[in-house]
């Protein structure tokens, strides 16, 4: 049975395309941004969320623990994340959420129940399901049997994506999609891979090819300062973007820091603690510098 690793499913997101959606988020990400808000999706595999916080020291994780990676030392519990295999025996007796496996394998009608229970603001709203991630085309046969079942039952479907996928997963999928979320970084390739750990020529690539082929394409832009915010980057973005021919608008989306918690819980360090999220102001005079090249500017998804 086809399925597939998904790491969470928002309900009632306004902020994934046109009205009240349902955002289905696959685990998965062959880019690395140090402002991704989702690092639990990054890598496809399973992993273990840690909230040290919560624990009250009852000692059940360690009986069930097969690699011993949790031990205790002079009476507290220490994770030994180098060890621990994520297999989720831990999560299953800890009654205080100290650990819980990031995500869950789904079968396709185990996902659709999910999106099916929205219907009724779907209907009101104008809204449907949106398939992000992580990066939604990183698992492109699970995507294309859920976007054919949506299309089969009248939903509408939007896909964010990264852009750095197979051109052929890509062409699969385009059909079946009734709105592309498009997110460009950066648009100089030694600088791309610098930050994100892979170069854009793919990423620009594909985005030629879909504002060639499918009518409803929106650019998303994360403004992160010091990092994409300059006049050269932007200045390059809106003359790439504005040459592409059916690019329905860019959205400039201000830097955040809403999963800062979730490096920790990870294990992981978050290298832009000092970055500050860009006023309102300098969003204002981004959304004016692009909007000179003739694009349709939105501040915010």
């Amino acid at each position: 049975m086809l399925k597939a690793k998904i790491f969470n499913i928002m309900k009632y997101s306004i902020h994934d395309g046109p009205g009240i959606r349902t955002t289905i988020f696959f685990k998965g990400c062959l880019l690395c941004c140090p402002w991704c808000h989702n690092p639990e999706g990054q890598r496809f595999d399973q992993e273990l969320m840690y909230r040290q916080d919560r624990c009250i020291s009852c000692g059940q994780c360690i009986k069930v623990c097969p690699s011993k990676a949790i031990v205790s030392i002079e009476g507290q519990l220490v994770y030994l994340r180098e060890k621990c295999l994520a297999c989720g025996e831990c999560s299953r007796i800890c009654h205080a959420g100290v650990r819980e496996l990031v995500a869950k394998e789904m079968s396709l009608k185990e996902v659709m129940a999910e999106i099916e229970k929205d219907l009724i603001f779907y209907d009101e709203s104008g809204g449907g399901v949106t398939f992000s991630g992580g990066e939604a085309l990183g698992q492109p046969d699970f995507l294309l049997e859920i976007l054919k079942e949506c299309r089969r039952k009248e939903i509408h479907t939007a896909v964010e994506t990264a852009g750095f996928v197979r051109l052929d997963s890509l062409q699969m999928i385009s059909p079946y999609v009734d709105l592309f979320l498009y997110d460009l970084k950066l648009m100089d390739s030694r600088k791309h891979q610098d930050v994100t750990g892979v170069p854009n020529e793919l990423i620009k690539a594909n985005l030629r090819w879909l504002a060639e082929n499918h009518p409803q394409v929106i650019v998303r832009v994360a403004i992160i300062p010091g990092i994409n915010d300059d006049k050269d980057n932007l200045r390059q973005m809106g003359e790439f973007v504005s040459a592409l021919k059916c690019i329905a608008e860019i959205h400039c989306l201000p830097y955040h820091k809403a999963g800062v918690d979730k490096y920790l819980r990870l294990g992981l360090e978050y290298s832009l603690a000092d970055i500050q999220s860009p006023v309102d102001e300098r969003m204002v005079q981004i959304a004016k510098r692009l909007e000179q090249f003739g694009l349709k500017v939105k501040i915010g998804g």
